[in-house]
């Protein structure tokens, strides 16, 4: 749950305007991040323990966004957007950025691919961030309490937001090709029951291809790695 009402909205509606705008480029995040006052966002009256609070679930709320399943795009705006709130903060010293043990090598991987893609501003953004010591690494993403009962909320992942890549790979699994396969073998068999020549089927029932799954198989091997290489 958000620390300040409205929080969620406002960092998704950022971030939407952000990907609208078909760019990694800081420049244009930096505009939009003005363009909304996102720097106000820690102003107000507040004790220090209740501002060291609610830094930390802001930090942990955008955090979200720089993680898998989040497209690339979302992910490099989730990257700035941590920029972005871990400079404006007015903690002192400066709340971290948690960060699970098991995501590093996940953000290791983004780094790479940053370089890769000759997104120089975005990889520069989290050196920066890794420079000034911003990651506070742990062993688990959120803090565990002992003799307390708390109920975990499932993780809400807005859609438009998600890398479709894996939208492709969830919906054509292996089991789902398996199943597919033996459904096409059993159409197969059925048509040659029905047919005049019971070793092959009428050419008037072939109204699907041979090798229909053959060929969503590789159709759904060659966008994944498009994702992968674009």
């Amino acid at each position: 749950m958000s620390a300040v009402p409205g929080l969620k909205e406002d960092c998704e509606e950022l971030l939407g305007a952000f990907l609208q705008a078909d760019t990694v480029r800081f420049e244009r995040f930096a505009e939009l991040w003005r363009e909304r006052r996102f720097h106000t966002v820690f102003y107000g009256r507040m004790r220090a323990l209740q501002r060291n609070k609610v830094t930390k679930k802001t930090l942990d709320l955008a955090q979200q966004y720089f993680l898998p399943p989040y497209s690339f795009q979302i992910r490099v705006g989730g990257l700035y957007l941590l920029y972005g709130l871990y400079n404006a903060q007015l903690c002192q010293p400066k709340q971290k950025i948690r960060i699970a043990l098991k995501d590093w090598p996940e953000i290791q991987k983004f780094q790479q691919d940053l370089l890769d893609s000759q997104h120089y501003d975005a990889a520069y953004i989290l050196r920066r961030l890794r420079l000034a010591r911003a990651f506070h690494f742990t062993a688990m993403p959120k803090l565990l309490t002992y003799r307390t009962k708390k109920k975990i909320g499932e993780k809400y992942f807005k859609e438009e937001f998600k890398d479709p890549c894996n939208r492709v790979s969830n919906l054509i699994t292996n089991d789902v090709l398996e199943e597919l396969m033996n459904i096409h073998d059993h159409y197969q068999k059925m048509k040659c029951v029905i047919s005049a020549d019971k070793s092959q089927p009428d050419k008037a029932l072939s109204l699907i291809k041979d090798d229909f799954v053959f060929n969503l198989k590789d159709i759904a091997l060659q966008h994944q790695e498009w994702q992968q290489n674009r």
